[in-house]
């Protein structure tokens, strides 16, 4: 299962009938490495792998004398871009470093996975350290092997640039709001069994259609670590805050939009039950919108990630 971290083999137990000493625990031996570094260690090389590749396709998909770019147009080549940058998302999520660390590959979602309650919250800072510097070590090593090609105009280490007609609130809102729906996307995925499995797959294809629709216009990243590595070697640091805090918001906005219809769908009151001139009459009295919808329905009352209730008003537990 992607996006949750291997878990540790579980060992058979001894016959009934045999007395089995228990060995008293030892010291870990100095220079031991724990299951954190190892998940963590498999994050930077998976960032990093990453970003080598997406750096060298932007090199031959957009760069000076790209075929693509040249006959099709830019916009073509973008499209393929998407193409390529999801379909190798799929396939480093289903290989055996991604199923052991979860291939997360983004800050934002390993946070987002961490507000849904799939994820510990000790982790999220070794994994975020590990992305960040996969993506400066990918990026740098795609400008080492191919040179000025990789590292001048207009590639410049695959750095994402907006339109000049987008503000930085736009492009802010627009990453925001990228991750708002990663995050409902995550949240009802992995709600099921079924779901985890075709998860890398709905993943890919979600990152593909947003990098051809938003990479001419806001840069399509949606992603820190995407941005961080090539923007830090690049020089484009004016922006690099926008790239970095519009991710983490929307993963934040799109975990408690989650949280509240799952708490409002225990207390059974719709969201407009208590609030405004709609309270305690009309039609948003006592029924929520998302009592009968599906996916949400078996989200809301067996996603193992709920957070359960404290009080019959559906207000979180913290």
């Amino acid at each position: 299962m992607t996006l949750r971290p291997a878990h540790e083999p579980v060992r058979p137990r001894p016959p009934a009938g045999f007395a089995v000493p228990v060995p008293k625990p030892l010291a870990p031996p100095v220079g031991a490495v724990s299951p954190v570094a190892v998940r963590a260690g498999c994050e930077f090389g998976l960032t990093a792998l990453l970003l080598f590749l997406v750096v060298t396709a932007v090199r031959w998909l957009v760069g000076t004398g790209s075929p693509v770019a040249v006959v099709f147009g830019p916009s073509l080549a973008t499209a393929v871009l998407g193409l390529v940058t999801g379909g190798l998302l799929t396939v480093l999520m289903v290989s055996s470093p991604g199923r052991c660390s979860g291939c997360h590959l983004n800050p934002a979602v390993t946070l987002a996975l961490w507000r849904l309650g799939a994820f510990p919250g000790r982790d999220v800072a070794p994994y975020a350290v590990a992305q960040l510097t996969g993506s400066l070590a990918g990026a740098w090593s795609a400008g080492a092997l191919w040179g000025p090609a990789a590292t001048g105009d207009p590639v410049r280490s695959g750095s994402v640039r907006p339109d000049p007609a987008w503000s930085d609130a736009a492009v802010l809102g627009a990453e925001a709001v990228v991750l708002v729906g990663v995050t409902v996307m995550l949240a009802v995925f992995l709600s099921r069994p079924v779901g985890s499995r075709g998860l890398p797959y709905a993943v890919g294809l979600t990152t593909a259609v947003v990098i051809a629709v938003l990479g001419r216009s806001s840069g399509g990243s949606a992603n820190p670590a995407r941005q961080f590595g090539p923007a830090v070697l690049a020089g484009d640091v004016d922006r690099l805050w926008v790239y970095l805090l519009g991710p983490v918001l929307g993963a934040v906005l799109g975990a408690v939009l989650v949280d509240a219809v799952r708490c409002r769908r225990r207390s059974g009151a719709g969201p407009w039950a208590r609030v405004g001139p709609w309270a305690g009459f009309g039609p948003w009295s006592g029924v929520s919108p998302w009592s009968g919808v599906s996916p949400w329905a078996g989200l809301l009352r067996r996603s193992p990630l709920r957070r359960r209730c404290a009080r019959g008003d559906g207000s979180p537990r913290r």
